[in-house]
């Protein structure tokens, strides 16, 4: 029986850190977790993949919003594919859909031909595509390692009856990830009512900036956005639901 697994979801070098100390078996690095997560920076998947004891799987997403994506934007997912394999990453986080919803079997296979025998997930596109079970298959036949999903709803844990059926018509040919919302409180009820043994989580907890000069007149970002404190990755988090999901 496959092992259990607990993905957590790092946008920097100290979450990361925090996760292989909470007891991750692995971290989908990204950066702009408040957009759903883009390409991270080879400077960041360069230092992550230093860190021991972790996996690193890089998400491959050039901008926000949908996931149907142009030539050019095909060929920039390659070459950051190319470029996180050369960096040293375990794995990559790929997906792109068809104007009608389907999953896009060319531009996905060039993504996985670029991944050149890493592990590839398929992301949460999935939870937006027209009909999952449709698209459960065609990322099998993809050759895809697994699916990050939340059962195409808001959470995991709201998403439990489709999560459960999709790891039954899965009948082990792909390892479903279930994504989104995934919380100490939480996670034994998904694994239990799903079935399904791989957990992702972003565990993170608000930490206030350093900096004792403080202009708070001016946002970097949002007009209201706080520059002056953040989401990481707490271990402690990490570390609780390390110890649910590996129990």
């Amino acid at each position: 029986m496959q092992s259990r697994m607990l993905e957590i979801c790092c946008g920097d070098i100290e979450s990361v850190i925090a996760a292989a100390k909470g007891g991750a078996d692995r971290v989908e690095l990204c950066s702009a977790l408040s957009e759903g997560g883009l390409t991270p920076s080879i400077g960041l998947i360069k230092a992550a993949v230093n860190i021991p004891g972790i996996r690193v799987h890089v998400l491959i997403r050039p901008r926000n919003g949908d996931f149907l994506y142009n030539d050019t934007e095909r060929d920039i997912m390659i070459s950051d594919i190319e470029a996180a394999r050369k960096a040293g990453a375990h794995g990559v986080v790929i997906g792109a859909l068809t104007p009608d919803g389907d999953i896009n079997i060319d531009t996905c296979s060039s993504l996985i031909n670029a991944a050149d025998g890493m592990d590839v997930t398929f992301h949460r596109a999935f939870d937006v595509c027209r009909n999952p079970e449709e698209a459960l298959e065609t990322i099998i036949k993809l050759g895809c390692t697994r699916i990050l999903t939340s059962g195409q709803m808001p959470s995991a844990i709201e998403g439990t009856a489709t999560l459960r059926r999709l790891n039954e018509l899965a009948s082990g040919r792909i390892i479903l990830l279930a994504g989104a919302g995934g919380s100490s409180g939480n996670a034994k009820d998904i694994i239990i009512q799903t079935g399904i043994r791989e957990l992702h989580a972003s565990a993170r907890s608000t930490v206030s900036s350093a900096m004792r000069f403080r202009n708070s007149q001016v946002s970097m970002g949002n007009k209201d956005s706080d520059e002056y404190s953040r989401l990481i990755t707490d271990a402690d988090i990490v570390k609780q639901l390390s110890e649910i999901v590996h129990s």
